[in-house]
């Protein structure tokens, strides 16, 4: 499987991503091996986390996910297969970016991943009370440490990443190689509007998230009544659920019987082939979901469905 740049940062990935915000959420451990082989044993590599997920179910504190991905790494011996990606910022126990946070927070990770260096390390969000270059100086410094190898930021607005690249050359510290937005086909605007003409001057990398909004684009969801099929979910699609959704579900359904696929693969498919894209983020709660995922990598979609694609969802 062909690889791709994540920005300039050495590292390369399949063009497709793991979801791990399911590991210890609404995933039990052992369905979480499960899913994490069928991925690896699909020619995939890039599994996303964060400290935080999944700290808002009852009972949970944080760290569930990360701790689950370390004791499969453990258990499969499969460091080397893997790139793996997590984030700092939003979880109550480490919040904000301030430079003592970022480094307790990293070797907290790393304890819960069971590894020596975090592959890609997001800032989870933007911490507008601190500096950034504090907050990219404490990111040097993992990477010097070796605890880091490539950093990366989420839900950054354009003008804020690009001030962050632009301190990042100022003062020669390592630049945010990766953005992670949201994006998919019903969620377009924010990202195309001004993200995309910076990451594509400035060589970034994108893994976008909910690739497949909260589900929605899977086609599982197409009235009120469905929404009853996922109490985690409803609220999330609920806003999907109008003329345009419904006619973006119509054309991933037309296109999908033309490749004897499915609306998901379609709609990963049509993210994978968007130029600027690395990797899109998707979740998968049982081995057949990660089967029909892995499959959109090798769907090849036609300059006429793109252009649908893009008309309808416009």
């Amino acid at each position: 499987m062909s690889k791709r740049a994540l920005g300039r940062s050495g590292l390369q990935v399949a063009p497709l991503a793991l979801g791990g915000n399911v590991f210890g959420w609404n995933v039990d451990e052992e369905t979480s091996f499960s899913i994490l082989d069928a991925f690896v044993d699909a020619g995939l590599d890039l599994i996303d986390t964060a400290d935080m997920y999944s700290a808002w179910k009852p009972g949970n504190r944080g760290g569930e996910s990360e701790s689950i991905i370390g004791r499969w790494l453990a258990k499969r011996g499969r460091r080397d297969d893997v790139v793996i990606a997590t984030k700092v910022a939003k979880w109550t126990e480490h919040k904000g970016l301030a430079p003592a946070t970022i480094q307790a927070a990293a070797e907290d990770s790393l304890k819960r991943l069971q590894i020596d260096t975090i592959d890609l390390y997001f800032a989870h969000e933007d911490d507008p009370s601190v500096p950034l270059a504090d907050t990219l100086g404490a990111f040097s410094r993992l990477i010097e440490q070796g605890k880091v190898r490539a950093i990366g930021a989420s839900n950054y607005s354009a003008a804020r990443f690009a001030e962050a690249l632009d301190t990042s050359e100022q003062l020669g510290l390592p630049r945010y190689e990766v953005l992670q937005p949201e994006y998919n086909l019903v969620a377009r605007k924010d990202y195309e509007a001004a993200l995309e003409p910076l990451i594509r001057e400035k060589k970034i990398g994108v893994v976008c998230y909910y690739a497949l909004a909260s589900g929605f684009l899977t086609g599982k969801y197409r009235s009120e009544d469905d929404l009853q099929k996922s109490a985690t979910r409803a609220a999330a699609v609920g806003k999907y659920l109008n003329g345009r959704g419904l006619r973006v579900l119509a054309a991933l359904d037309d296109i999908a019987r033309l490749h004897s696929a499915t609306p998901a693969q379609v709609a990963l498919a049509w993210l994978i082939a968007r130029d600027g894209i690395t990797a899109p983020i998707a979740s998968a709660t049982s081995v057949a979901q990660v089967e029909d995922i892995a499959a959109a990598v090798r769907l090849k979609l036609a300059p006429d469905d793109i252009a649908a694609l893009d008309q309808v969802s416009h």
